[in-house]
């Protein structure tokens, strides 16, 4: 993990995905990120990381070994890894360069763009419009020298 920021994502299948910038890949810092977000009678399915072998206590969890196998039935996490993959391409291809404490941002607008993928560009645009209506962003919150009120 040195030099790397750890991310976190949940997608529901056939719905939504969200993403959250997390601390670490620890247990401690990526369970509750789980109870937060995932209705304790779902499904998880998640890859073999070690830190999600626990969830069989809360949850019904299900994992593919990436070293062994990408699906096993319907257990796999390909639409995940195809958002990792279109995050990873944005950021490389077009930004470039990310500092850690706008990485947030940038998983904010990949997600929006990936849950209103069936959408027309006119459509998203008038949501991003609706959305900022009443806020005001300033320069200093935008380069992180202050935090948003």
């Amino acid at each position: 993990m040195a030099g790397k920021e750890a991310v976190m994502g949940f997608l529901e299948r056939g719905g939504k995905v969200r993403t959250r910038h997390i601390r670490g890949t620890k247990r401690t810092s990526l369970l509750p990120h789980v109870f937060d977000n995932v209705h304790p009678e779902s499904y998880i399915f998640s890859d073999s990381h070690p830190s999600y072998l626990r969830l069989e206590a809360a949850f019904r969890h299900h994992f593919v070994d990436h070293a062994v196998t990408y699906c096993e039935g319907r257990i796999h996490t390909n639409g995940l890894e195809n958002f990792w993959s279109l995050l990873k391409r944005t950021i490389r291809g077009t930004y470039v360069s990310v500092k850690p404490f706008h990485l947030f941002r940038y998983l904010d607008q990949q997600a929006f763009l990936y849950n209103e993928r069936r959408g027309k560009n006119a459509d998203r645009f008038e949501l991003v419009v609706s959305g900022a209506k009443g806020k005001r962003l300033t320069y200093t919150t935008l380069t992180g020298k202050t935090s948003q009120p």
